[in-house]
Protein backbone atom coordinates (compact mmCIF):
# COMPACT_ATOMS: atom_id res chain seq x y z
CA UNK A 1 0.00 0.00 0.00
CA UNK A 2 1.30 3.43 -0.92
CA UNK A 3 1.72 5.69 2.11
CA UNK A 4 1.37 9.44 1.64
CA UNK A 5 4.11 11.52 3.30
CA UNK A 6 2.76 13.77 6.03
CA UNK A 7 4.03 16.81 4.11
CA UNK A 8 1.52 16.04 1.36
CA UNK A 9 -1.40 15.50 3.72
CA UNK A 10 -0.86 17.69 6.77
CA UNK A 11 -3.45 17.69 9.56
CA UNK A 12 -6.23 16.71 7.16
CA UNK A 13 -9.20 14.45 7.73
CA UNK A 14 -11.12 12.12 5.44
CA UNK A 15 -14.76 11.13 5.06
CA UNK A 16 -15.48 8.07 2.93
CA UNK A 17 -19.01 7.73 1.55
CA UNK A 18 -20.25 4.39 0.23
CA UNK A 19 -23.73 3.87 -1.28
CA UNK A 20 -24.90 0.40 -0.30
CA UNK A 21 -27.28 -1.85 -2.22
CA UNK A 22 -27.40 -5.65 -1.97
CA UNK A 23 -23.95 -5.75 -0.37
CA UNK A 24 -24.35 -7.97 2.68
CA UNK A 25 -21.50 -10.23 1.49
CA UNK A 26 -18.92 -7.49 0.86
CA UNK A 27 -19.52 -4.90 3.58
CA UNK A 28 -17.38 -6.42 6.31
CA UNK A 29 -14.33 -6.84 4.09
CA UNK A 30 -14.84 -3.35 2.63
CA UNK A 31 -14.95 -1.68 6.05
CA UNK A 32 -11.95 -3.71 7.26
CA UNK A 33 -9.83 -2.64 4.28
CA UNK A 34 -11.01 0.97 4.49
CA UNK A 35 -10.20 1.18 8.18
CA UNK A 36 -6.73 -0.26 7.64
CA UNK A 37 -5.97 2.20 4.83
CA UNK A 38 -7.42 5.30 6.47
CA UNK A 39 -5.83 4.71 9.88
CA UNK A 40 -2.41 4.76 8.21
CA UNK A 41 -3.14 8.20 6.75
CA UNK A 42 -4.85 10.16 9.50
CA UNK A 43 -6.38 9.79 12.94
CA UNK A 44 -9.46 11.74 11.83
CA UNK A 45 -11.59 9.71 9.46
CA UNK A 46 -15.09 8.34 9.13
CA UNK A 47 -16.79 5.74 6.96
CA UNK A 48 -20.37 6.64 6.02
CA UNK A 49 -22.43 3.71 4.71
CA UNK A 50 -25.71 4.76 3.07
CA UNK A 51 -28.17 1.92 2.72
CA UNK A 52 -30.20 2.65 -0.42
CA UNK A 53 -33.24 0.52 0.36
CA UNK A 54 -31.40 -2.82 0.16
CA UNK A 55 -33.77 -5.81 0.30
CA UNK A 56 -31.09 -7.98 1.93
CA UNK A 57 -29.44 -7.73 5.37
CA UNK A 58 -27.15 -4.83 4.48
CA UNK A 59 -28.70 -2.47 7.05
CA UNK A 60 -28.40 -5.00 9.87
CA UNK A 61 -24.70 -5.44 9.05
CA UNK A 62 -24.19 -1.66 8.90
CA UNK A 63 -25.75 -1.26 12.35
CA UNK A 64 -23.51 -3.96 13.78
CA UNK A 65 -20.37 -2.48 12.20
CA UNK A 66 -21.32 0.92 13.59
CA UNK A 67 -21.67 -0.51 17.11
CA UNK A 68 -18.32 -2.26 16.84
CA UNK A 69 -16.35 0.61 15.27
CA UNK A 70 -16.83 4.23 16.30
CA UNK A 71 -15.66 5.63 12.95
CA UNK A 72 -18.42 3.79 11.03
CA UNK A 73 -21.66 5.70 10.58
CA UNK A 74 -24.80 4.33 8.90
CA UNK A 75 -27.67 6.08 7.13
CA UNK A 76 -30.77 4.14 6.12
CA UNK A 77 -32.95 5.58 3.34
CA UNK A 78 -36.66 4.87 3.42
CA UNK A 79 -36.54 3.21 -0.02
CA UNK A 80 -34.30 2.88 -3.06
CA UNK A 81 -33.59 6.40 -4.36
CA UNK A 82 -30.66 5.56 -6.62
CA UNK A 83 -26.89 5.60 -6.26
CA UNK A 84 -26.34 9.34 -6.72
CA UNK A 85 -29.14 10.27 -4.32
CA UNK A 86 -27.64 7.96 -1.71
CA UNK A 87 -24.26 9.56 -2.32
CA UNK A 88 -25.77 13.00 -1.74
CA UNK A 89 -27.15 11.85 1.62
CA UNK A 90 -23.71 10.67 2.68
CA UNK A 91 -21.90 13.73 1.33
CA UNK A 92 -24.18 16.07 3.27
CA UNK A 93 -23.47 14.07 6.43
CA UNK A 94 -19.69 14.14 5.91
CA UNK A 95 -17.83 16.46 8.27
CA UNK A 96 -14.15 16.18 7.31
CA UNK A 97 -11.75 18.00 4.93
CA UNK A 98 -11.76 15.56 2.02
CA UNK A 99 -14.57 13.32 0.80
CA UNK A 100 -13.89 10.01 -0.96
CA UNK A 101 -16.65 8.06 -2.69
CA UNK A 102 -16.41 4.50 -3.91
CA UNK A 103 -18.63 1.54 -4.74
CA UNK A 104 -19.59 -1.18 -2.30
CA UNK A 105 -18.61 -4.14 -4.49
CA UNK A 106 -14.82 -4.05 -3.80
CA UNK A 107 -14.04 -3.31 -7.44
CA UNK A 108 -12.60 0.03 -6.22
CA UNK A 109 -9.70 -1.09 -3.99
CA UNK A 110 -9.63 0.98 -0.76
CA UNK A 111 -5.82 0.67 -0.86
CA UNK A 112 -5.80 3.15 -3.77
CA UNK A 113 -7.09 6.02 -1.60
CA UNK A 114 -3.52 7.24 -0.94
CA UNK A 115 -3.05 7.50 -4.72
CA UNK A 116 -6.09 9.78 -4.95
CA UNK A 117 -4.87 11.87 -2.03
CA UNK A 118 -1.44 12.26 -3.59
CA UNK A 119 -3.04 13.64 -6.77
CA UNK A 120 -5.49 16.02 -5.08
CA UNK A 121 -2.58 17.35 -3.00
CA UNK A 122 -1.35 18.93 -6.24
CA UNK A 123 -4.16 21.49 -5.92
CA UNK A 124 -7.14 19.97 -7.72
CA UNK A 125 -10.69 20.30 -6.39
CA UNK A 126 -11.81 16.94 -7.75
CA UNK A 127 -9.77 13.86 -8.66
CA UNK A 128 -11.13 10.71 -10.31
CA UNK A 129 -9.61 7.26 -10.04
CA UNK A 130 -9.47 5.87 -13.57
CA UNK A 131 -9.22 2.10 -13.84
CA UNK A 132 -6.14 0.77 -15.61
CA UNK A 133 -8.00 -2.27 -16.88
CA UNK A 134 -11.71 -2.31 -16.15
CA UNK A 135 -13.17 -5.73 -15.38
CA UNK A 136 -16.41 -4.98 -17.22
CA UNK A 137 -18.20 -6.24 -20.31
CA UNK A 138 -17.76 -4.50 -23.65
CA UNK A 139 -21.30 -3.06 -23.55
CA UNK A 140 -20.71 -1.73 -20.02
CA UNK A 141 -17.45 -0.07 -21.12
CA UNK A 142 -19.15 1.65 -24.07
CA UNK A 143 -22.06 2.80 -21.93
CA UNK A 144 -19.64 4.19 -19.31
CA UNK A 145 -17.75 6.01 -22.06
CA UNK A 146 -21.00 7.62 -23.24
CA UNK A 147 -21.77 8.75 -19.70
CA UNK A 148 -18.34 10.33 -19.30
CA UNK A 149 -18.64 12.03 -22.69
CA UNK A 150 -21.98 13.53 -21.65
CA UNK A 151 -20.46 14.77 -18.41
CA UNK A 152 -17.52 16.31 -20.26
CA UNK A 153 -19.89 18.33 -22.43
CA UNK A 154 -21.78 19.53 -19.34
CA UNK A 155 -18.85 20.37 -17.09
CA UNK A 156 -16.84 22.07 -19.81
CA UNK A 157 -13.67 20.40 -18.56
CA UNK A 158 -11.87 17.78 -20.61
CA UNK A 159 -10.75 15.92 -17.45
CA UNK A 160 -14.42 15.27 -16.61
CA UNK A 161 -14.48 12.60 -19.30
CA UNK A 162 -12.44 10.47 -16.89
CA UNK A 163 -15.29 10.55 -14.36
CA UNK A 164 -15.83 7.44 -12.27
CA UNK A 165 -17.52 6.43 -9.05
CA UNK A 166 -14.08 6.36 -7.38
CA UNK A 167 -13.43 10.02 -6.63
CA UNK A 168 -12.06 12.41 -4.03
CA UNK A 169 -12.94 16.07 -3.67
CA UNK A 170 -12.43 18.94 -1.29
CA UNK A 171 -15.25 19.31 1.23
CA UNK A 172 -15.75 22.92 0.13
CA UNK A 173 -17.32 21.46 -3.03
CA UNK A 174 -20.37 20.60 -0.92
CA UNK A 175 -21.53 24.16 -1.64
CA UNK A 176 -22.38 22.98 -5.17
CA UNK A 177 -25.04 20.70 -3.64
CA UNK A 178 -26.65 23.02 -1.11
CA UNK A 179 -29.34 24.55 -3.32
CA UNK A 180 -30.10 21.45 -5.38
CA UNK A 181 -33.55 19.93 -5.02
CA UNK A 182 -35.68 17.41 -6.83
CA UNK A 183 -34.79 14.25 -8.72
CA UNK A 184 -32.54 13.47 -11.69
CA UNK A 185 -29.40 13.91 -9.66
CA UNK A 186 -25.83 13.51 -10.92
CA UNK A 187 -23.04 14.12 -8.40
CA UNK A 188 -20.51 14.57 -11.20
CA UNK A 189 -22.64 17.18 -12.97
CA UNK A 190 -23.02 19.10 -9.70
CA UNK A 191 -19.26 18.96 -9.16
CA UNK A 192 -18.91 20.32 -12.69
CA UNK A 193 -21.07 23.28 -11.68
CA UNK A 194 -18.77 24.02 -8.77
CA UNK A 195 -15.35 23.82 -10.42
CA UNK A 196 -13.32 23.12 -13.55
CA UNK A 197 -10.31 21.95 -11.54
CA UNK A 198 -10.49 18.23 -12.30
CA UNK A 199 -7.68 15.72 -12.18
CA UNK A 200 -7.41 12.00 -12.70
CA UNK A 201 -5.02 9.23 -11.76
CA UNK A 202 -4.75 5.58 -12.74
CA UNK A 203 -5.87 3.07 -10.11
CA UNK A 204 -6.47 -0.67 -9.95
CA UNK A 205 -9.87 -2.13 -10.71
CA UNK A 206 -10.67 -5.55 -9.31
CA UNK A 207 -13.11 -8.13 -10.60
CA UNK A 208 -16.49 -8.28 -8.87
CA UNK A 209 -16.46 -10.88 -6.09
CA UNK A 210 -20.19 -11.14 -5.43
CA UNK A 211 -23.35 -10.62 -7.49
CA UNK A 212 -23.56 -8.48 -10.60
CA UNK A 213 -23.62 -4.76 -11.35
CA UNK A 214 -26.92 -2.89 -11.00
CA UNK A 215 -25.70 -0.44 -13.66
CA UNK A 216 -26.22 -2.27 -16.92
CA UNK A 217 -26.05 -0.81 -20.43
CA UNK A 218 -29.64 0.48 -20.47
CA UNK A 219 -29.38 2.12 -17.06
CA UNK A 220 -26.11 3.84 -17.96
CA UNK A 221 -27.66 5.06 -21.21
CA UNK A 222 -30.60 6.53 -19.30
CA UNK A 223 -28.16 8.14 -16.87
CA UNK A 224 -26.39 9.82 -19.81
CA UNK A 225 -29.72 11.13 -21.13
CA UNK A 226 -30.59 12.36 -17.62
CA UNK A 227 -27.34 14.29 -17.35
CA UNK A 228 -27.73 15.87 -20.78
CA UNK A 229 -31.36 16.90 -20.37
CA UNK A 230 -31.12 17.70 -16.66
CA UNK A 231 -27.98 19.84 -16.66
CA UNK A 232 -27.56 21.31 -20.15
CA UNK A 233 -29.48 22.60 -23.18
CA UNK A 234 -27.35 20.67 -25.67
CA UNK A 235 -30.25 18.35 -26.68
CA UNK A 236 -32.49 21.38 -27.36
CA UNK A 237 -29.81 22.83 -29.59
CA UNK A 238 -29.52 19.47 -31.33
CA UNK A 239 -33.28 19.52 -31.95
CA UNK A 240 -32.97 23.02 -33.41
CA UNK A 241 -30.13 21.90 -35.68
CA UNK A 242 -32.11 18.86 -36.82
CA UNK A 243 -35.12 21.10 -37.51
CA UNK A 244 -33.02 23.54 -39.53
CA UNK A 245 -31.42 20.67 -41.41
CA UNK A 246 -34.75 19.22 -42.45
CA UNK A 247 -36.04 22.68 -43.31
CA UNK A 248 -33.11 23.09 -45.70
CA UNK A 249 -33.76 19.62 -47.08
CA UNK A 250 -37.40 20.54 -47.63
CA UNK A 251 -36.40 23.61 -49.63
CA UNK A 252 -34.10 21.47 -51.79
CA UNK A 253 -36.92 19.00 -52.45
CA UNK A 254 -39.25 21.91 -53.33
CA UNK A 255 -36.64 23.35 -55.72
CA UNK A 256 -36.26 19.94 -57.34
CA UNK A 257 -40.01 19.54 -57.79
CA UNK A 258 -40.36 23.04 -59.28
CA UNK A 259 -37.31 22.56 -61.51
CA UNK A 260 -38.61 19.21 -62.75
CA UNK A 261 -41.98 20.79 -63.50
CA UNK A 262 -40.38 23.65 -65.47
CA UNK A 263 -37.97 21.41 -67.41
CA UNK A 264 -40.12 18.34 -68.03
CA UNK A 265 -43.56 19.84 -67.67
CA UNK A 266 -44.68 17.34 -65.07
CA UNK A 267 -44.52 16.66 -61.33
CA UNK A 268 -42.42 14.05 -59.55
CA UNK A 269 -44.13 10.66 -59.96
CA UNK A 270 -44.51 7.97 -57.38
CA UNK A 271 -46.11 7.51 -53.98
CA UNK A 272 -42.91 6.00 -52.40
CA UNK A 273 -41.10 9.31 -52.84
CA UNK A 274 -43.87 11.24 -51.07
CA UNK A 275 -44.14 8.64 -48.29
CA UNK A 276 -40.39 8.77 -47.67
CA UNK A 277 -40.42 12.55 -47.37
CA UNK A 278 -43.38 12.49 -44.96
CA UNK A 279 -41.68 9.80 -42.85
CA UNK A 280 -38.45 11.79 -42.62
CA UNK A 281 -40.20 14.96 -41.51
CA UNK A 282 -42.45 13.11 -39.07
CA UNK A 283 -39.44 11.41 -37.50
CA UNK A 284 -37.67 14.75 -37.09
CA UNK A 285 -40.75 16.27 -35.45
CA UNK A 286 -41.19 13.37 -33.04
CA UNK A 287 -37.49 13.47 -32.15
CA UNK A 288 -37.73 17.18 -31.33
CA UNK A 289 -40.97 16.71 -29.37
CA UNK A 290 -39.37 13.89 -27.39
CA UNK A 291 -36.48 16.12 -26.33
CA UNK A 292 -38.86 18.93 -25.37
CA UNK A 293 -40.93 16.39 -23.45
CA UNK A 294 -37.86 15.33 -21.44
CA UNK A 295 -37.33 18.93 -20.33
CA UNK A 296 -41.01 19.45 -19.54
CA UNK A 297 -41.01 16.24 -17.46
CA UNK A 298 -38.05 17.45 -15.43
CA UNK A 299 -39.73 20.81 -14.88
CA UNK A 300 -42.85 18.97 -13.73
CA UNK A 301 -40.96 16.95 -11.10
CA UNK A 302 -39.02 20.01 -9.94
CA UNK A 303 -42.31 21.88 -9.42
CA UNK A 304 -43.60 18.92 -7.39
CA UNK A 305 -40.60 19.50 -5.08
CA UNK A 306 -40.14 15.81 -4.33
CA UNK A 307 -37.43 15.00 -1.78
CA UNK A 308 -34.09 13.93 -3.20
CA UNK A 309 -34.00 11.26 -0.52
CA UNK A 310 -35.63 10.52 2.84
CA UNK A 311 -33.64 9.24 5.82
CA UNK A 312 -35.60 6.76 7.90
CA UNK A 313 -32.88 5.85 10.40
CA UNK A 314 -29.26 6.44 11.38
CA UNK A 315 -26.91 4.42 13.54
CA UNK A 316 -25.98 7.37 15.77
CA UNK A 317 -26.47 11.10 16.09
CA UNK A 318 -23.76 13.33 14.73
CA UNK A 319 -23.05 17.03 15.04
CA UNK A 320 -23.74 18.69 11.70
CA UNK A 321 -25.84 15.79 10.45
CA UNK A 322 -28.46 16.65 7.84
CA UNK A 323 -32.10 16.95 8.91
CA UNK A 324 -33.92 13.65 9.08
CA UNK A 325 -36.42 14.62 6.41
CA UNK A 326 -33.45 15.34 4.09
CA UNK A 327 -35.10 17.37 1.38
CA UNK A 328 -32.31 17.92 -1.16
Amino acid sequence: MKIIPSSLFPSSSISVVVPVFRSEKTLEELVKRLSSTLSSLTSQYEIILVNDGSPDKSWEIIKRLSREQSHVFGINLSRNFGQHNALLAGIKAAQFDFIVTLDDDLQNPPEEIPTLISKISEGYDVVYGVARNRKDSLFRKWASFGTRLALSSIAGASAARYASSYRIFNAKMKKAFESFGGGYLSIDALLGWGTTSFGHVLVSHEARKEGESNYKFGKLLLHSITMLTGYSIIPLRMASIVGLGFLGFGFLVLAWVIGRFIINGGSVPGFPFLASIVTLFSGAQLFSLGIIGEYIGRMHFRVMDRPTYIVSDTTQKKLGMMNEQAFG
